[in-house]
Parts: structure tokens; sequence; C-alpha cells
């Protein structure tokens, strides 16, 4: 058993009795989809205003970062709920895909947006090329699939990203002092994002190549 299937079963273990609870009360899998990016909008709205009204000021990242945190929760349970709920369908499965590149181009660009306004030009570009990574790793996925090719390689997968962004923005506030400047420990991570989700993309185009040449 990997970490990644490790944490996973931790999580379900955790989070079972309220998923038991919401499909007692009718709360369908598609909503909660929604709200984890409502959740997510609202971080994203946070750090523009942040970013407009008091540039530079880390606790706008910190709650922001904690938002997004809570809310992959959300995005965690949906599925959770569908599958014991037995309320999975196809249309969910779009529906959950199509909300999660929302929510990361949304929180991405909420940061990417504070950091210009707060003078940090080289951390806004950092950003950026991450937004490009996390959508990329995505893509290359659906594609694959969509060639019926399995493709979950890679390092920097949706849940790994929201956890470094997540804890790169709480922890900004925290590590900052008169001598150190918190924003660069959230910089820090979007930079390892931004080189570790590329390669993940560039992996999968390795690894759907290897895969085309086998049935050939």
């Amino acid at each position: 058993m990997n970490y990644r299937d490790f944490l996973q079963k931790l999580i379900y273990w955790t989070i079972n009795p309220i998923v038991k609870g919401m499909i007692k009360v009718g709360i369908t899998p598609n909503i909660i989809t929604f709200l984890g990016l409502v959740f997510n909008v609202v971080a994203a709205a946070l750090l523009v205003w942040g970013g407009l009204e008091h540039p530079g000021e880390l606790h706008y990242m910190g709650w922001a970062g904690g938002i997004i945190l809570f809310a992959g929760l959300f995005d965690m349970m949906d599925g959770r709920v569908a599958r014991v709920g037995g309320k999975a369908s196809t249309f969910g499965a779009l529906f959950d895909s199509v909300l999660d590149r929302y929510s990361e181009l949304v929180t991405l660009f909420g940061f990417f947006y504070w950091l210009i306004l707060s003078g940090y030009p080289v951390g806004s570009i950092l950003t950026f090329v991450a937004l490009i990574g996390s959508i990329m790793v995505s893509y290359v996925r659906a594609r694959a699939e969509g060639l019926d090719i399995e493709c979950k390689v890679g390092l920097m997968q949706r849940p790994e990203r929201v956890v470094v962004t997540a804890l790169g923005a709480i922890l900004a506030p925290i590590c900052s002092s008169s001598t150190f400047d918190g924003t660069l420990v959230f910089i820090y991570a979007m930079g390892v994002i931004a080189l570790l989700a590329n390669l993940t993309a560039f992996w999968r185009i390795w690894h759907c190549y290897n895969q085309l040449k086998v049935k050939k």
C-alpha cells in the first residue's frame, strides 16, 4: 500500500460518520461538489479583496488557505457519498471534474492577483506556471482516458496540489516575522507545484506514448 492509499483510507475512516449523516438527510454528491466550489470562490474573493484593500497583509492569505483546505474535504466527501450512498453517475463524475478545474483556476488566480498587488512579480509568475501545470496534469489524464489509457502516474496530483497550496498559505503569516517575509513560504510552495505539476504532465505524456507503442 502506497502513501496515497494509506492516507485515503485514514481520511475515509475519519469522514465516514459525516458521509453517512449526509446520505440520511438526502444531500446529494452534486450539492457537495457545488459547495466545494463555493468555498474556493470565497477564498479567491478574500484574496482579491485583501490585495485591493490591504496589499501585503498576510492574514488574508492565511484565511484563504484555511478555507481551501476545508473545501478540499468536500472534494473527498462528494465521491464518498456517491459510492456509499449508491448515487454514483456518469454526469456526477463529469460535474465533479469540471468544478474541480474551476476551483483550481479560481483559487490560483486569487493568489496570483494578491501577489501582483502586493509587489511579488516573481511569485505571481510562479503561481501562473503552477496553474498551467495543474490544468495540464488533469487535461493529459482526460485525453488519455479518451484513448482508453489509464493515466494516474505522477507526483503532484490534485490532492497534493491542494494540500501544498493550502499549507503554504496558512504557514505564510505564521512564519512571518520582523526578519523573515512569510510570503516567501507560499512562493516556495508555488515553486514546488510549478515544477512538479509540469513534470507530472510530461511524465503522463511519456506514459501515454509508451502505452500507445505497446498497443500497436
